[in-house]
């Protein structure tokens, strides 16, 4: 008797229920019908400065609305200011160090934020100011 990787040869070619249950069961798995997006996310230098609802930050005439039309409640007050050119409203970002990196909108602009800018938003001043400035690759997803 011959032995060949882990079957024993008698002369005769084991049928396909002698082969491991695991690799039939993936052979009969179901095959998605839509495959999730596979665009490539791109990934970005942005200088990101922060900033809160206070008037110190957006002036006298604060009210709580971002500039989409947004409360700054919303996304549980996690979102970015950005030029609405390069990135606009709604689009999803990944800022390192802002909101425990998860993906955050676009939902707010700013005077002086133009071209690769952001700016992150806060609840309080202390925390935008504890922020600083800060050059970090941001992800934009699709």
């Amino acid at each position: 008797m011959l032995i060949v990787g882990a079957f024993a040869h008698s002369g005769t070619i084991p049928s396909p229920a002698a082969a491991p249950k695991t690799a039939r069961l993936a052979a009969d798995a179901p095959v998605p019908r839509e495959l999730p997006s596979l665009q490539p996310v791109r990934t970005v230098r942005m200088r990101v400065t922060a900033y809160c609802a206070c008037e110190r930050c957006c002036g006298p005439n604060a009210c709580g609305i971002t500039a989409s039309g947004a409360r700054i409640s919303a996304d549980g007050g996690r979102f970015v200011a950005a030029d609405t050119s390069v990135l606009p409203f709604n689009t999803r970002v990944i800022v390192p160090g802002y909101a425990g990196d998860i993906p955050v909108r676009v939902l707010d602009t700013g005077g002086a934020i133009r071209g690769r800018r952001l700016d992150v938003y806060f609840r309080s001043h202390r925390a935008a100011q504890a922020w600083g400035v800060r050059n970090v690759d941001v992800q934009i997803l699709p």
